[in-house]
């Protein structure tokens, strides 16, 4: 089976950091995303639960013969989405049909898709929570049933013709499993949540992705690399990548904690993880605002971002971290914030007994 394109978890079209996915990346780039995919559940560092969880569905399908249920996979971008839905597909040694919620836009789409399916194929939906509404509605049928209805004709003629499919899988993931409407969360048979990975997890993924890239590199700078990483195996992949560019540049064997050092350095990637964007919200944030609460809209433009940007790219870390809150008068500085940049906190900053409120 040949190996299907390399597709991201998440979409962040306005912004192109270290961190996040490339925008424009070019073919040579995407190769190498691919070839550092795990290819079998065993090889899959971290998620243990999920991968045991998935594990026993596929291994009960395989014994009765037949498809497993449908597979919904949870969780933020870069954690593995797209590669266990991969996995899935190599564990049945079933071929892969791939496409995305964003290019499904009417129900003829999906139904183009659907009637070529073969039988036990695994179709991979990506951002399956962005579909238009008629597909969903096609989708459902499709799934419980294994048939769709073709219109043909139109107005007071019109005609619903029904089209039997193949037995098939659908394996769909999302960033945002709460726009999912609960008629289609239902059909799936199995739903997995992806967490972010700890340090030692990250480390075993790096180290393995230097091999895989013929990478020389001591534990000393693998474990850097994996602290600053964020708990996401695809940020630590590129990471390691820019890494070995700053160490081959710079005439050094060798990724050492001295070379991940200076190319995380140079890269606007600190300690903690944070890059430019992050720093340049909390910047705004603390000196700026007095630490909140400031509306969305109102930090965005103050670092130069769209709030889309500012809310899907830097938020979800920084109030993970507890460097940012979300209250209902809008963001506010944490204490970790104020610590982190070196400030001390003004005495009519957001107060910890607030803190814990959310919008």
């Amino acid at each position: 089976m040949t190996e299907p394109e390399a597709t991201t978890d998440g979409s962040y079209d306005a912004t192109a950091r270290v961190v996040d996915p490339v925008v424009g990346a070019d073919d040579d780039e995407q190769r190498v995303e691919a070839a550092l995919r795990p290819r079998r559940l065993a090889d899959v560092a971290g998620q243990d639960r999920v991968c045991d969880q998935l594990g026993l569905v596929l291994e009960a399908a395989r014994r009765r013969g037949s498809p497993p249920d449908h597979v919904l996979l949870s969780g933020p971008p870069g954690l593995g989405k797209t590669t266990l839905a991969m996995i899935v597909a190599a564990e049945l040694e079933a071929p892969i049909r791939i496409t995305s919620g964003p290019a499904i836009q009417h129900a003829g789409d999906l139904a183009s898709i659907l009637s070529s399916l073969t039988e036990g194929e695994v179709l991979f939906l990506d951002e399956i929570h962005r579909m238009s509404r008629p597909a969903e509605e096609m989708l459902y049928l499709a799934m419980e049933d294994f048939r769709v209805d073709v219109i043909v004709g139109k107005g007071p003629g019109a005609t619903a013709i029904p089209l039997e499919l193949p037995p098939f899988t659908v394996v769909g993931a999302t960033t945002r499993a709460g726009l999912l409407p609960a008629p289609l969360r239902d059909r799936f048979g199995f739903t997995g949540y992806l967490d972010y990975y700890d340090v030692n997890d990250l480390v075993s993924i790096v180290r393995r992705s230097a091999s895989l890239l013929g990478v020389s590199a001591h534990e000393d700078g693998i474990s850097e690399i994996a602290r600053r990483s964020r708990g996401t195996p695809r940020i630590a992949n590129r990471l390691l990548r820019r890494v070995r560019d700053w160490a081959q540049v710079h005439g050094r064997d060798v990724v050492d904690y001295e070379a991940a050092m200076a190319a995380l350095e140079l890269f606007d990637v600190d300690p903690r993880g944070l890059d430019r964007l992050d720093r340049a919200v909390l910047e705004a944030l603390c000196r700026r605002f007095g630490g909140g609460p400031v509306g969305l809209t109102t930090l965005a433009v103050a670092v130069g971002e769209e709030p889309d940007t500012v809310e899907t790219v830097a938020e979800p870390y920084l109030v993970r971290e507890g460097y940012m809150l979300r209250t209902p008068r809008g963001r506010a500085a944490a204490g970790l914030a104020w610590a982190h940049l070196g400030l001390t906190p003004p005495p009519t900053a957001w107060g910890a007994a607030e803190a814990t409120l959310d919008l």
